[in-house]
């Protein structure tokens, strides 16, 4: 197999067969995969041996969790990433970080689930693809749908700051980076909370945010060769088109109690109106470019339209 480094793009040129042995970022043999496209990587995630090698390998690149740092809007964090990349600085430790842990210890539950759940398949876990023209750019994925041509991103949220819009959002950047790099389509955005729910969102790829994201990286990349201080980008992540699926009950909510409660209590006036509206039109002579009366003047456009506007009490009478 040709190096990691040289891997073609798209994605599903680049694969291997399952049942190849793949070679980790440090040139040597990782476990091969199940034949039936199983993934069982729990021992590759827990391995301290192989989490220091990648991230010591992971200065040398820009992936889809730098892509985050770099879109966002901590400036300390952006600086921190510039200095771990000169190898200024040792990558942060995030062993006791706890939401961090939770993602990783939930991964591979999140791909069981997904597969249990869609009956879909996911392959090339932990798989490592670099962009075929920008040597700085690579991408390690999740895992990958080989039915749907789907890039698969497994994450964890808490429940109370969890919403599909929220999530789209937030990991905006690291979708559409890693979709860049594979050429895909689209990604899917598997969420466990701590609430013990899942969902799976399709995200597709953003062609006009993916060029905003590659120009700030290349910004970043250049930085880190010059040694000049990165500054933040200044971009906000595209608003998140959620397909509407979902019936939500909305009755613990005063905003729309409170909303609710006037749409019930002016609704008949409103059917009042419109109906008195369509009657004065209606009364409009046909050779009248305006009516008045009663504090209400009626317009004919040129194109014959009629629309309708209310009247100060000394303009309601029609000139004589």
């Amino acid at each position: 197999m040709a190096p990691a480094d040289h891997l073609p793009s798209p994605i599903h040129d680049s694969f291997p067969d399952a049942s190849a042995t793949k070679a980790t970022s440090r040139g040597q043999p990782a476990a091969p995969e199940n034949k039936k496209g199983e993934s069982d990587i729990a021992a590759v995630r827990t391995s301290a041996q192989t989490a220091e090698a990648r991230r010591g390998h992971r200065r040398h690149f820009i992936g889809g969790s730098d892509a985050r740092i770099i879109m966002g809007d901590d400036e300390a964090s952006l600086l921190r990433l510039w200095r771990e990349k000169r190898g200024e600085i040792e990558p942060e430790d995030l062993s006791g970080n706890l939401i961090v842990q939770l993602g990783l210890v939930t991964e591979d539950l999140n791909r069981r689930w997904y597969e249990a759940n869609t009956g879909q398949v996911i392959t090339d876990v932990q798989r490592q693809i670099w962009h075929p023209a920008l040597r700085w750019m690579a991408a390690t994925l999740d895992g990958w749908v080989a039915a749907t041509d789907t890039v698969f991103e497994a994450k964890f949220m808490l429940p109370w700051a969890f919403s599909e819009e929220v999530a789209v959002e937030k990991y905006a950047p690291q979708l559409q980076h890693n979709l860049w790099v594979v050429a895909g389509r689209t990604a899917v955005l598997s969420v466990i909370t701590g609430g013990g729910k899942w969902v799976g969102i399709e995200v597709p790829a953003d062609p006009l945010y993916q060029h905003l994201v590659v120009t700030a990286e290349r910004k970043f990349w250049r930085c880190v060769e010059s040694g000049e201080p990165p500054t933040l980008f200044g971009v906000e992540p595209p608003k998140p088109r959620i397909a509407a699926v979902r019936i939500v009950d909305m009755s613990a909510s005063n905003a729309w109690a409170e909303f609710a409660g006037a749409f019930t209590r002016t609704h008949p006036a409103f059917l009042e109106h419109e109906r008195a509206k369509s009657e004065l039109k209606s009364l409009v002579p046909e050779d009248a470019q305006q009516a008045i009366g009663h504090g209400v003047r009626a317009k004919r456009s040129k194109s014959g339209a009629i629309t309708l506007e209310l009247l100060n009490a000394e303009d309601s009478h029609a000139a004589v």
